[in-house]
């Protein structure tokens, strides 16, 4: 093997391992105790991966196999680092972070979601963010409140 085509090989598995950083939102990063809970859990995968990785002998593939497990790390330390967790909610008589809040769409359907930390949040289970459109235009209103989503109207029916 030439020296030249080390060199290429090296300068192809760096090109690999440099990965941009997961974008952090500039939100106040609050997190529920279980959405806290999540981003340690997702934290110490990220650490376990990348000491997987560093144990690989060849150079190159250690370079590749740790590339995305070091971003992780990163976001998931940032993350954990700035979380501020919120307590549950001690009323149900306006919507706050925490609450599942249900409500009654113009079009006649009905949804329910839980207000959350962006990690944390999740539409297919019913979680949402609480920088979402829905959840701006829920919070601090009141069972009966009909607020406007662009054009719909969404009517509050329960908090919980």
């Amino acid at each position: 093997m030439s020296v030249a085509f080390a060199k290429e090989e090296s300068a192809e598995a760096a090109s690999e391992t440099i990965l941009p950083a997961r974008p952090i939102s500039d939100r106040i990063n609050l997190v529920t105790q279980a959405g806290l809970q999540m981003l340690k859990d997702d934290l110490a995968r990220a650490q376990q991966a990348l000491e997987a990785a560093n144990l690989l002998e060849d150079v190159n593939e250690r370079r590749r196999q740790s590339a995305v497990p070091m971003r992780d790390v990163r976001y998931f330390a940032e993350r954990v680092r700035t979380a501020q967790l919120m307590p549950a909610p001690t009323s149900n008589e306006v919507v706050a972070f925490g609450h599942t809040v249900t409500f009654e769409r113009d079009d006649g359907r009905t949804q329910s979601f839980r207000i959350v930390g962006e990690d944390e949040a999740n539409p297919s289970r019913a979680s949402i963010s609480h920088g979402s459109p829905v959840a701006l235009a829920l919070i601090g209103k009141a069972v009966g409140d009909i607020v406007m989503l662009g054009q719909r109207e969404l009517e509050i029916l329960s908090i919980s």
